[in-house]
């Protein structure tokens, strides 16, 4: 009886340990993207020159620095493999429930926003702006999430001009709708 009541427990902790693992590593992914992102801002203004930073889907970021019209990669970093920037099906998709109302929360990564949407690059500016490539203002948005799992859904929002960058989490209630928070 008592071994049977200690397998029960184990395999609770066992379920428990995985959950924590799998919260652990979108915690990570959602740190790192803020991290890459405010870096790069960080060091545009730092150093004074222009940082770009690139998001490739489906889960990497890369840093690079322009100087004299050349550019320098200086960072690349991946998401955990089970991490992706995705819009998952089920978050929000029309534009005042969007983070900061930027985007449709139809594409993954969405800057330039202003200017059609979908693009993947930040110029972040020696004054702290960010611009897209042809120097205009670049507000917008990304999503990452795990595969298949709404709960999972992060966001971070970027307004240009100040070159502020905010992060979301994604709140289910119990009637079914979402909401960033």
């Amino acid at each position: 009886m008592v071994l049977a009541v200690m397998a029960v427990v184990a395999g609770f902790a066992a379920l428990n340990v995985q959950t924590a693992m799998k919260n652990a590593r979108v915690d990570a992914a959602y740190a790192a993207t803020l991290n890459q992102l405010r870096q790069g801002r960080q060091a545009a203004v730092d150093r004074r020159v222009v940082y770009i930073v690139r998001f490739q889907l489906p889960r990497t970021i890369i840093t690079e620095v322009l100087q004299a019209g050349t550019r320098t990669t200086v960072g690349q970093i991946d998401l955990p493999s089970d991490m992706e920037y995705r819009a998952e099906p089920g978050i929000p998709t029309t534009q005042s429930l969007t983070p900061d109302n930027f985007g449709s929360g139809s594409l993954a990564v969405d800057f330039s926003i202003d200017y059609g949407g979908g693009g993947t690059e930040l110029y972040f500016q020696p004054d702290g702006s960010a611009k897209d490539n042809l120097g205009r203002i670049n507000n917008g948005v990304l999503y990452l999430a795990r595969p298949g799992q709404l709960s999972s859904a992060r966001a971070v929002s970027l307004f240009g001009a100040t070159g502020r960058i905010k992060g979301w989490r994604l709140e289910t209630y119990s009637d079914g709708t979402a909401r960033w928070l």
